[in-house]
């Protein structure tokens, strides 16, 4: 009776099976992620030499100059990107969710294009298009006599990030745009409320969750970059010092764990804001009312603003794609507005020499996948499906990745795995394993969201189905869930591969030697010097075709997925 009750409910009783897998899970998490971030934290408050507990490490922290200077630029950089990215967003989201616009799935998926491009590479692009003598300038001053210092110190730093990150804010708020009850802006139409101050005070509130969630991803991105203000030689920022106290000092100074410790702190305090702001507001609401908000035809003049505002937008934040699309088949592309003429021979540099990045990633980023997968049907099954004891504590573990920085990861792992040695003498931490795990370790989260939304849409009967014909609890899994879970399983792996693939804050921090160095590395260290630009730039136009082609195969699964269940249903 006991046992069917718990079926109905849809869980079921542990066994010993399901409490060693979980016991394994948690061992993971607890050995490469809370021990590596727990020993940088421990270490910021530790007194160097004699190991005592201590503030003065954050004394210190709080009188250097330098780092006072980095963290209110690093708060500065990341709050005016969520201002610029809201207005590459705002414009888009709008327009193609209110308006009956001509192309908005066109714009909606252009407007996602910037993701798949490691920001760092769209550092180097926009230089040569909006630097000093990028290709914007030198036009404005051929013309007009002007330059607008669009990549100036921290400014650049801003405008790369906000053009690479606003897709996160024009998902999460177009999202939120369409569902929006029809029936609370024609109420707010018949009371005479329209136009700018109907958005105001009635569509954008009710969207505001999607639009937070959006702000508060990008302000945790661009807050916690290492590479992007690296290459544009901006170093007094937190993550750059962080790196640099860490490389030029050691591992043993402990200035570098109270940087990454207030990088943490930072990401936490931003995403419990985000929530903070929503709690004890309700934004439902009772009925869909026909599916969204109603759209308004424009008329010709609105339409035409509406597309040369899209059109702009569009423009610029693709113009990173096109400054390295041009870069990588350049000869010469300095104080110019084009480059002086074309060669293939980068690519053929890259294919010849470069390979080996290649061939890293594309064996890192797919253990780093299925790792994922692996962790993340396991934990959504566990949550879903059954009564662990501290079952929650594994989906929070692994979701509180998502607010460890790169960089900080990368240290933790340094501190905690070097002094471990092989039998060779090979400290544990110069393994190019350990780099795979750093990877899956950062993009769990990612995956864990896929696999867990697709045992929800799995009706537990189906599972009772099976266990009434006499198939065993894991057999049912085998058999029944996971095959079921195909299509949330195939998406989360894309999606950790596809990620995985441009990761740098973590793995430029593991790396020890070119023939373990993965892509990203491979970009960065391209970039760093303008004669391997080029073959940088062929790298990078690699790294963006390989990402699209994960993205696009994620938006086949999950079609794919979604009308196998309608069929089946």
């Amino acid at each position: 009776m006991a046992l069917a009750l718990l079926r109905r409910e849809g869980v079921v009783a542990v066994g010993a099976g399901q409490a060693a897998a979980a016991a394994a899970i948690a061992l993971f998490l607890l050995l490469f992620l809370i021990t590596p971030v727990a020993t940088v934290i421990y270490v910021a408050f530790t007194e160097k030499g004699s190991g005592a507990f201590t503030f003065v490490n954050f004394y210190d922290f709080a009188r250097t100059d330098l780092f006072v200077r980095s963290f209110w630029n690093s708060v500065y950089v990341s709050a005016m990107a969520v201002v610029l990215a809201s207005v590459f967003a705002l414009p888009l989201a709008t327009i193609t969710t209110r308006f009956e616009f001509r192309g908005a799935l066109l714009i909606q998926t252009l407007g996602f294009v910037p993701l798949i491009m490691p920001p760092f590479v769209g550092a180097v692009a926009m230089q040569l298009l909006f630097g000093r003598n990028g290709t914007v300038n030198l036009l404005l001053d051929d013309w007009f006599g002007l330059k607008i210092p669009f990549m100036e110190g921290l400014n650049g730093v801003v405008f790369v990030q906000a053009i690479h990150y606003f897709p996160f804010i024009l998902v999460n708020l177009s999202a939120s745009l369409r569902n929006i009850d029809r029936s609370m802006e024609e109420a707010a139409q018949n009371l005479g409320c329209s136009g700018f101050r109907l958005f105001r005070r009635v569509v954008f509130p009710l969207a505001l969750p999607g639009y937070l969630a959006g702000a508060s991803l990008v302000f945790v991105k661009v807050f916690d970059d290492l590479a992007t203000p690296l290459l544009l030689n901006v170093k007094d920022m937190l993550a750059p010092q962080a790196y640099l106290r860490v490389t030029s000092i050691g591992i043993a100074d402990p200035m570098g764990y109270v940087i990454a410790t207030v990088l943490i702190a930072v990401s936490i305090l931003a995403m419990w804001a985000s929530a903070a702001a929503m709690r004890g507001k309700d934004y439902s609401t009772a009925q869909r009312g026909g599916g969204g908000l109603s759209q308004r035809r424009m008329r010709r003049w609105e339409s035409a603003l509406a597309y040369f505002v899209v059109f702009l937008i569009l423009g610029l934040v693709l113009a990173p794609h096109l400054g390295l699309l041009l870069l990588s088949f350049a000869t010469i592309w300095s104080y110019s507005p084009l480059p002086d003429g074309f060669t293939l021979a980068h690519y053929t540099r890259v294919f010849g020499e470069s390979f080996v990045y290649i061939k890293n990633t594309v064996l890192y980023a797919s253990l780093a996948g299925l790792i994922d997968v692996v962790l993340g049907t396991a934990i959504a099954y566990f949550v879903l499906r059954t009564k662990l004891v501290g079952r929650e504590w594994l989906d929070w573990a692994a979701s509180a990745a998502l607010a460890v920085p790169g960089v900080v990861l990368g240290i933790g792992y340094l501190r905690t795995f070097y002094g471990v040695q092989l039998p060779g003498g090979q400290p544990l931490a110069t393994l190019w394993i350990m780099i795979v795990i750093a990877l899956a370790i950062r993009r769990l989260p990612y995956a864990l969201r896929a696999c867990y939304a697709a045992l929800q849409q799995i009706s537990v009967s189906l599972e009772e189905a099976a266990e009434n014909l006499g198939a065993t609890k894991a057999r049912t899994v085998r058999r029944v869930v996971v095959p079921l879970m195909t299509g949330g399983i195939l998406a989360g792996f894309i999606s950790s591969f596809s990620t995985a693939a441009v990761e740098l804050s973590a793995t430029l921090m593991l790396v020890q030697s070119s023939s373990d160095a993965p892509l990203a590395y491979g970009l960065y260290i391209f970039m760093q010097s303008p004669a391997g630009r080029g073959p940088g730039a062929a790298l990078g136009v690699i790294a963006v075709m390989l990402v699209a082609a994960c993205a696009f195969l994620t938006h086949l699964v999950v079609e794919r997925s979604q009308g196998a269940q309608g069929l089946s249903s």
